[in-house]
C-alpha cells in the first residue's frame, strides 16, 4: 500500500502511528491492502485528517485512494481543490487547543498565503509549533525537519548491504528562512531483514526519501510535483512575519 511506504520510516522510530511497525513493513513489502492494514493506517493521527480533507474536497470517498495518498505525500492537483476555508477549519479543529492562541494565530496566518494539506506544510508550518522540537542548538531541530519531510534524491549506487547511496539536497537555515543547500550524498536504507518499501531501484533513478529510508521510486511527473509543492510550501512558511521554523531555529 502506497501510504505505508511513506508512513513506515517515522513509525519505525516511534514518532507517529500505532506501535506496529513490523506488521506495517511486512504488509507493505507484500503489497497487502486489507482490513487490518486499513485499520492500522487510521492510527496515524498526523496524516489521516489531511487525507480525509483532500478526499472530501475532491469528492473521492476513500481517503486511501492512491490519488489522495500521492497528493499528501508527494503532491498533485488534488491539493489545489482544498480551499483556504476548509484548510483553516481543519487546522483550527486539530491544533488550536494544542499550540495555544498566540502560536495558532501565527500558524493559521499561512492559510491565506497558500498553505496546502501537503506533508511539507505540516513539517515546516505546523510541526515547529507543537512543542516537540527544542530550541537552542540549531543542528538537531534542523536535522529533524530535514529528515521528517519527504525529500527527493537520485540513486548513485546500490550497495551490497541493503542500502543505496543517494544524492539529495538537505535543508539549511540562513538565520531567517529555510532553504535547500547544495546536493550531498547520503546513505539510505532499501531493505530490512529482506523487506523493503520501494521495490527495485537502479543507479540514475529518482526516489523519495523519508527519514533513513528510500520509500518509493519517483517518475518524472512525481519528481516535478514533489519539487513544486515542497518549494511552494517553503515559500509560504518563509514569507510569514514570524516563520514557524524560527520558533526552534532562531
Amino acid at each position: 500500500m502506497q501510504f505505508g511506504r511513506y508512513a513506515y520510516p517515522p513509525n519505525e522510530l516511534g514518532y507517529c502511528g500505532p506501535d506496529a511497525h513490523a506488521q506495517l513493513l511486512e504488509q507493505v513489502a507484500a503489497h497487502a491492502d486489507d482490513g487490518d492494514l486499513r485499520r492500522l493506517v487510521r492510527g496515524f493521527d498526523g496524516a489521516w485528517p489531511y487525507l480525509e480533507l483532500i478526499a472530501g474536497a475532491s469528492g473521492i470517498p476513500d481517503p486511501l485512494d492512491p490519488r489522495v495518498v500521492e497528493a499528501y505525500w508527494v503532491g498533485n492537483e488534488l491539493l489545489d481543490r482544498v480551499g483556504p476555508t476548509a484548510m483553516g477549519l481543519s487546522l483550527d479543529d486539530r491544533f488550536r487547543d494544542r499550540v495555544g492562541r498566540r502560536a495558532f494565530d501565527r500558524l493559521v496566518d499561512a492559510v491565506p498565503a497558500g498553505a496546502l494539506p501537503h506533508h511539507s506544510f505540516h513539517v515546516f508550518g505546523v510541526y515547529p509549533w507543537l512543542g516537540l522540537l527544542r530550541g537552542g542548538r540549531v543542528d538537531e531541530p534542523l536535522r529533524v525537519l530535514d529528515r521528517c519531510r519527504i525529500r527527493w534524491g537520485r540513486v548513485m549506487a546500490i550497495t551490497g548491504d541493503g542500502n543505496a547511496r543517494v544524492m539529495s539536497r538537505p535543508l539549511a537555515w540562513n538565520g531567517r528562512r529555510l532553504e535547500l543547500a547544495a546536493p550531498r550524498e547520503e546513505l539510505a536504507m532499501l531493505r530490512l531483514g529482506g523487506l523493503g518499501l520501494s521495490g527495485q531501484l537502479r543507479p540514475g533513478q529518482w526516489c523519495a526519501l523519508h527519514w533513513d529510508w528510500v520509500c518509493d521510486r519517483l517518475d518524472r511527473r512525481q519528481l516535478a510535483a514533489l519539487r513544486r509543492y515542497t518549494l511552494g510550501q517553503l515559500d509560504v512558511v518563509n514569507a510569514q512575519p514570524f516563520p514557524a521554523p524560527a520558533a526552534v531555529l532562531a
